[in-house]
């Protein structure tokens, strides 16, 4: 059987025949020494083909199938002009360096592949004498298209998916909780260093966040009177407690330090200050960020817990990909193969423990509230990964869900099912397409109508500078359309006996007067318009026959 090896590089899709592999042997080992060697290594190896990539962007989406295990329509061409027919029983192999391109060829064209060691080390002595093997082939021309093509596929790389930037909800969560840890140890060295001073402040004042602004606003405590008590009061929002701190520092027991001290104590306490508000700015931050990624994830079980979940998992993708019981148990995997180990109770939750409905069940219920509610973020994070559509309807229904579940536990009230719970959610987002669709349309419409005003208004001044006298040929014929339109609504029952009496007219002015045929046309128009303004001229029977009284009495 032979083998054909198909090699991708940076320049185009190159195809190789191996003949004669008797000479070098089939081992891995024997392989790996020949390849080095291009006058031993050429005698087995000889180029079939080779197809050019087109464009530099060409080469970029070429790749970009092959690293996702996808034949792209150019390949299998490529293949299906170079290889010879596969019957029933093939005669020949196709050797590939991804065995999932592998696959995809054998399922689309039926010819077989094979990625193996032996594959692998042909393609090195291929990569290493590739350049040989091409004609016409400058050197160094293969370096610049590697270069190249290598800076553009990890600029796409890096740009994938910019809508939902999963890492910067990764950084931020990691960021929070860095300073979460920060300022709790800085805010305990604040403490310590200023109660040698003041140590009595500790037990009135226990947010570390308002002991900082309280330590600065002090400074020191001799100092401090009834005419500091007002900002004291609007620090510490409580008038018992500041007049509880005036006093206290009147009798407090704390050693007297240098202003050299108290300044650097005020700087620190600011600085401590600075990071609190900082931590709340990107608490804000994370808040914006996971509803604009994962919104129904973060409605369902809080923003700090879904992106928790989701730094855990590495990327919301990779949290979609994870089956619920994977995502019950994520951040407790110590505890769990620790478990395993020793043959023990393996762990019933990880960070959805964090979750308010896991402290809300009661101690026997833990368990089955943790499961419920990792089926339910592990929907929630498919929903906000596949969905084009950004909305919380889902995630503000799978969370009535569990809230519905809490009460089956507590009261046995029997909660909806699941697709009742969908339907109406995927209604809604139906209804809020619509509503947008609609408040669109009206945007539309509304732009619609006023250019309809400003065309009615071209209109009625073009009709002005008629009546002043300079008239338009063009208004005038509008203006006879019109007229000649109202008429005809208006007599649309009479219209035989006005045929006849138009005749009888014509008839009569051809004998006396016989005009020329414009006047005739305009003595027609006027009788119309005078009859119509008359009312009296044209009289309908009952059954829809019309008679002229005046033309008759003038005859």
């Amino acid at each position: 059987m032979s083998l054909y090896l198909l090699y991708e590089c940076a320049s185009g899709y190159a195809l190789f025949n191996c003949h004669g592999l008797d000479e070098i042997g089939q081992n891995t080992e024997a392989v790996r020494n020949s390849v080095t060697d291009l006058s031993r290594f050429g005698k087995v190896v000889k180029l079939v083909g080779f197809n050019p990539f087109d464009s530099a962007l060409d080469a970029l989406n070429q790749i970009n199938a092959v690293s996702e295990g996808q034949m792209t329509d150019e390949l299998q061409s490529f293949l299906s002009l170079n290889l010879p027919s596969v019957g029933k029983k093939s005669k020949f192999s196709l050797g590939v360096s991804e065995p999932k391109l592998g696959s995809h060829i054998f399922e689309v064209t039926k010819i077989p592949c094979q990625s193996n060691e032996f594959v692998l080390e042909l393609l090195r002595g291929v990569r290493l004498h590739i350049d040989r093997f091409i004609e016409n082939l400058k050197p160094g021309d293969l370096e610049k298209a590697q270069l190249g093509l290598g800076h553009s596929y990890s600029r796409a790389k890096v740009k994938f998916n910019v809508n939902r930037v999963d890492n910067m909800v990764i950084q931020a969560i990691f960021l929070l909780d860095t300073l979460d840890k920060d300022v709790n140890s800085f805010s305990m060295r604040v403490r310590e260093w200023y109660s040698w001073h003041f140590p009595e402040l500790v037990k009135i004042v226990n947010d570390n966040y308002l002991y900082a602004k309280v330590a600065k606003y002090v400074d020191n405590k001799s100092e401090l009177s009834e005419d500091k008590l007002p900002g004291l009061i609007d620090l510490v929002g409580d008038e018992d407690k500041a007049k509880e701190i005036v006093e206290a520092a009147k009798a407090s027991m704390g050693q007297d330090l240098s202003p050299l001290d108290l300044l650097n104590v005020k700087l620190f306490a600011q600085r401590v200050m600075d990071l609190a508000e900082y931590r709340k700015k990107l608490y804000d931050y994370l808040v914006a960020k996971m509803s604009d990624i994962a919104p129904n994830l973060a409605a369902l079980i809080g923003e700090v817990v879904g992106a928790r979940l989701i730094s855990h998992a590495g990327s919301l993708t990779n949290l979609a990909k994870c089956p619920s019981s994977t995502l019950q148990i994520l951040g407790a995997e110590k505890a769990l193969f620790r478990a395993l180990k020793t043959r023990g109770n393996t762990p019933k939750y990880g960070l959805i423990f964090h979750s308010s409905f896991i402290g809300r069940a009661s101690a026997r219920n833990k368990g089955r509230m943790a499961r419920y509610l990792a089926n339910k973020c592990s929907i929630a994070s498919r929903i906000d990964c596949f969905l084009d559509k950004n909305t919380t309807a889902f995630g503000d229904k799978l969370r009535e869900q569990v809230e519905e579940r809490l009460e089956f536990y507590d009261k046995g009230v029997a909660p909806r099912k699941n697709i009742d719970v969908m339907k109406v959610a995927i209604e809604n987002v139906d209804n809020e397409g619509a509503e947008e669709d609609v408040n669109g349309a009206t945007v539309k419409s509304s732009k619609k109508s006023k250019k309809k005003k400003s065309t009615d208004m071209d209109v009625d001044e073009a009709e002005e500078e008629d009546v002043n006298g300079t008239p338009v040929k063009p208004s005038a014929k509008k203006s006879k359309k019109k007229k000649s339109s109202e008429l005809d609504v208006e007599e649309t029952p009479a219209q035989p006996s006005t045929k006849k009496s138009k005749k009888k007219k014509s008839t009569e002015m051809d004998v006396d007067e016989a005009p020329t045929e414009p006047s005739l046309k305009k003595s027609k128009k006027k009788s119309k318009v005078d009859s119509v303004a008359n009312g009296d001229d044209v009289a309908t029977n009952g059954d829809g026959t019309a008679k002229k009284k005046k033309s008759r009495k003038s005859d």
